[in-house]
């Protein structure tokens, strides 16, 4: 007679607890058996959806990439709307949450994850690569519609922005930074480029 109680979907139960491990015990606290027990699962179940520990991180970093791609999309479309820096500061504030925070120490710590992800075709820096690319091609929509100079360096403000946020947002331990802190970034970093 089985036991215990049919998962919803455990691949989804198994990352949303990887990632209140991750943001509460750190890189250091996040293995195979604490992610399962937040998960209130057994062990096996993990090793039942994944091939093992580092096939399971991959998955969640990727998960993570499609959740910024979406984020991307949203923001690009966003292109000839509201304020520049406004869009741009809301685009940060929802993507340096503390998880994404959490995930990008992690891509650091792991070369076997780093490994596995760039065999899965993502930036050479996971994450914030993909994080570049988003403000991007939302700086690029808006230099097309005549709202960013058109001799701006995209190249070179999108990582800019990217690596100040990263700044503000790890400095914080416990909170995230005021809305106005990032906005004060995004308006220096892009002055001179807006119209």
């Amino acid at each position: 007679m089985p036991t215990g109680v049919a998962l919803r979907d455990p691949r989804q139960q198994l990352f949303d607890a990887a990632e209140r491990v991750l943001v509460r015990d750190g890189v250091t606290g996040l293995n195979s058996r604490a992610v399962t027990t937040e998960a209130g699962v057994a062990k096996g179940v993990l090793h039942r959806h994944f091939a093992d520990f580092d096939a399971f991180l991959t998955e969640l970093v990727l998960d993570r990439i499609a959740q910024v791609k979406a984020h991307a999309t949203a923001l690009r479309d966003a292109a000839g709307t509201g304020v520049v820096a406004d869009n741009l500061t809301g685009a940060l504030m929802a993507s340096f949450d503390p998880v994404m925070v959490a995930i990008v120490v992690l891509i650091i710590a792991r070369d076997e994850l780093r490994g596995r992800l760039r065999a899965a075709g993502t930036a050479r820096f996971p994450l914030v690569g993909e994080g570049t690319a988003m403000i991007a091609g939302y700086l690029t929509a808006e230099r097309d519609l005549g709202r960013i100079a058109p001799d701006a360096d995209i190249d070179t403000l999108a990582p800019t922005l990217i690596g100040a946020a990263h700044l503000l947002f790890t400095e914080q331990k416990d909170t995230p930074p005021e809305p106005a802190a990032v906005r004060k970034v995004v308006t220096t970093v892009l002055a001179g480029a807006t119209r």
